[in-house]
């Protein structure tokens, strides 16, 4: 008789360990989302996260009743926070930092697993997950944009006009529009460029 793999013996006689509450929670999203990354949305299965956090199927069911509530929740705890506006000193530092927090959260592992569940949706169904990626980094990213370039306004650096909604969602929508249609390569996202090359140049007096 030929012996079973002992890699494919590991990750089926793997035991369930004894974890709970936020702990089990946290194994429990981070595997969600390498499988996201990995495997794409279509073949996430909630039999699959489980083995991959070493626990029991029950363990998801009592939480979540589909994979899509499951993933959904997993992108709302692991989406990183934007954070208070930044104090650097100068406004192109300010605008460039926050355009560089935006970038990591875009090449994160959950930024990684929204754009395998974007490329593979169709817009109605992708649609809770596009909510939650506006009001998890596209809002609050606008929102850091607007308080820098208020201050900067107050400072004589920007023209008080310029502060609008639609000078604010510039850098998002370039970005976004850049790491869907263009690939995504980190080149392409500098944010030093954004910031100089376009941003700047529409604010200044």
């Amino acid at each position: 008789m030929t012996a079973e793999p002992e890699a494919t013996r590991g990750a089926a006689d793997a035991v369930p360990l004894r974890r709970r509450g936020e702990v089990l929670e946290s194994a429990i999203f981070g595997a969600t989302l390498r499988q996201l990354v990995t495997d794409g949305y279509a073949r996430l299965t909630m039999e699959g996260v489980a083995a991959a956090a070493q626990t029991g199927k029950a363990a998801l069911y009592r939480r979540w009743s589909s994979k899509e509530e499951l993933v959904m929740d997993a992108l709302r705890a692991s989406l990183p926070p934007a954070g208070p506006a930044p104090d650097t000193g100068s406004l192109r530092g300010d605008l460039v930092e926050v355009v560089t927090r935006l970038r990591t959260a875009m090449f994160s592992e959950s930024g990684a697993a929204v754009r395998a569940v974007m490329s593979e949706l169709d817009h109605e169904r992708a649609h809770a997950f596009l909510e939650i990626v506006l009001v998890r980094v596209v809002e609050p990213t606008t929102r850091l944009i607007a308080e820098v370039l208020s201050r900067g306004a107050a400072r004589g650096e920007v023209r008080p006009a310029a502060v609008t909604p639609l000078v604010t969602d510039v850098v998002p929508a370039l970005m976004l529009y850049r790491f869907k249609m263009c690939g995504g390569a980190p080149v392409r996202l500098d944010p030093e460029a954004i910031v100089d090359e376009v941003l700047l140049p529409m604010v200044r007096p």
